[in-house]
């Protein structure tokens, strides 16, 4: 059989969008003489809605949707990833399924047995677990139909106390009872470092353990914080990887089943390549699916603000990107120098405003208030939001989206200023710790110097008192970073981490950190992920507790 892999990019709620989409890839597929066209997961609506599935009239719009595009499914059969009501008396309201269509008919419901609720997941908010199963018999093949978390039964999950299995069921186990030929499996699975491996593994051992050939359609493209790589392939019985798609972009490809022809090696991305287009996809959704096109950020001649701005004026256009020099007293003329080198070899537009004027201003007006006490972190916070202050006036009145240049050492232990550094519509970087983003620079860097050296190979500072450091504060990033990443990636105790080979006191200095700037990030902006823990909604922290 001949099967068209459609990996798009959908746009949440957009379902005249959508739909087009789906329909032109059909006859795309028609065209190529292909006798059944997948799509991924939720594709009618996007991936995730979100409480939008809630309200009755969101899915409404969904079945109305399949229904149009049923219409043009004439010589050739769809399987479209939707939400559909649950009719039974009981449970909830909602079925996250993938609908089979046939000769201009919705033949079959097939719904998602496995529904994640962990990290960024919560179907089960919204969605009833399947608990029936069937097969489609299409041409010569007896399809099994699963929906991506059905094929991670035998995935254990690590916690503090051990590994363990995340579900009783196993959907493929019941579906076996069918003699199926083909498993399919429609996702929509974000990315995150190593995932696309780990990813890929599952999917191998679950074709390799049934001894069925297995075809995997990924959605790509971003949504708020979360990007979908894509990724979409063909594995044979054996196990073995025999087509793949591209991962960060669309793509469309018709596979044989039962074809050697469709033996292509395997793509392979290092984890800088895979992180450099994630967040520039990521950007450049976040601003198309918004309707914004211009962005703004403080570039203050540090690597953060400079990295930032590669990436922006990579996914937006160097002409649809500004930066904001705001020196004070305590800037280094070569942050200065650093920057505008920057900016002229993006070709990136520039105003450069002292914060001089505004800061004396506050310090004046506040004299008669603090009566005489000494400055302290007070007025660095005051720089940081005259800072955000001038770079909110800016996108208020031009139109651009403020770009967040925070990292997650930063966030993590509360090293940034809200309403000054941590203001933003979108944090870019907030999911990289300071030593990736040192990585990500140099990785840029290696195919031709974009980023001035000097920024990279200078002690990172705030410049917000005399001959101020990151160091007089925080700990080397180096050690820092690994034990933020023991702590929240991997969720490992303190005397753990001190076990590790690290100073029990620098340990507990970082988690307290950690634990009492809950506050802070709970106000920030979203944070493109590409880690398997992110701040923001996959992370979820009370602010008020005894740590």
């Amino acid at each position: 059989m001949k099967i068209a892999l459609c990996q798009l990019n959908f746009k949440i709620a957009d379902f005249e969008g959508n739909s087009s989409k789906i329909i032109s890839a059909i006859n795309e597929a028609k065209l190529k003489d292909a006798d059944l066209a997948v799509f991924s997961e939720l594709a009618i609506c996007g991936y995730p809605p979100l409480d939008m599935l809630e309200n009755k009239d969101f899915i409404d719009r969904c079945i109305e949707s399949i229904q149009k595009i049923a219409e043009h499914c004439f010589e050739i059969a769809a399987i479209i990833g939707t939400p559909i009501i649950n009719k039974n008396e009981f449970g909830k309201k909602l079925f996250n399924s993938a609908v089979f269509i046939e000769n201009g008919e919705i033949k079959s419901f097939h719904n998602k047995s496995l529904l994640p609720s962990y990290d960024v997941f919560d179907e089960y908010r919204y969605f009833e677990p399947n608990n029936k199963w069937q097969i489609i018999k299409y041409k010569n093949e007896k399809i099994a139909l699963t929906i991506c978390e059905d094929l991670w039964v035998e995935q254990p999950v690590e916690n503090s106390y051990t590994k363990q299995k995340l579900y009783t069921c196993s959907p493929m186990n019941e579906l076996m009872k069918f003699s199926p030929s083909l498993i399919i499996n429609i996702a929509s699975s974000p990315f995150s470092i190593n995932h696309s491996e780990s990813r890929k593994k599952v999917l191998c051992e679950n074709a390799k353990q049934y001894n069925i050939p297995l075809l995997y359609v990924n959605q790509m493209g971003a949504n708020t914080e979360l990007v979908f790589d894509g990724g979409s392939m063909f594995i044979n019985a054996d196990g073995k990887v025999f087509n793949e798609l591209k991962y960060f972009e669309e793509d469309f490809k018709v596979i044989e089943t039962n074809s050697s022809n469709n033996n292509i090696p395997e793509i392979e991305l290092s984890n800088n390549e895979k992180i450099y287009k994630a967040l520039i996809l990521g950007i450049s959704d976040y601003f198309k699916k918004t309707g914004f096109k211009k962005a703004v950020l403080g570039l203050s001649g540090g690597i953060d603000s400079a990295l930032v701005l590669v990436l922006a004026a990579k996914a937006l256009g160097y002409q649809n990107v500004h930066a904001l020099l705001m020196p004070s007293r305590y800037s280094s003329q070569h942050s200065v120098t650093d920057a505008l080198m920057l900016t002229s070899k993006l070709n990136v537009s520039y105003d450069l405003v002292s914060i001089e004027t505004c800061f004396s201003s506050f310090e004046s007006s506040l004299i008669p208030i603090f009566n005489g006490k000494q400055p302290d972190i007070t007025e660095e916070n005051i720089q940081a939001r005259v800072r955000g202050t001038l770079l909110m006036a800016y996108s208020n009145k031009f139109g651009n989206i403020l770009l967040n240049t925070s990292n997650k050492s930063e966030a993590a232990v509360g090293y940034g200023t809200l309403y000054g550094d941590m203001a933003g519509g979108l944090s870019v970087i907030g999911d990289l710790y300071k030593t990736q983003v040192y990585e990500l620079s140099n990785y840029i860097n290696s195919h031709g110097e974009i980023i001035p050296r000097n920024i990279i190979i200078k002690e990172p500072s705030a410049e917000l008192r005399p001959n101020q450091k990151d160091s007089d504060s925080l700990p080397d990033y180096k050690i820092l970073d690994k034990i933020l990443f023991a702590y929240i990636e991997q969720k490992t105790p303190l005397n753990e981490i001190v076990e590790m080979g690290f100073e029990k006191q620098i340990v507990e200095k970082v988690i307290k950190l950690v634990n009492s700037n809950e506050y802070k990030r709970f106000q920030t902006p979203p944070v493109l992920r590409v880690s398997s823990k992110s701040f923001g909604f996959g992370r979820r922290m009370p602010l008020v507790a005894k740590y």
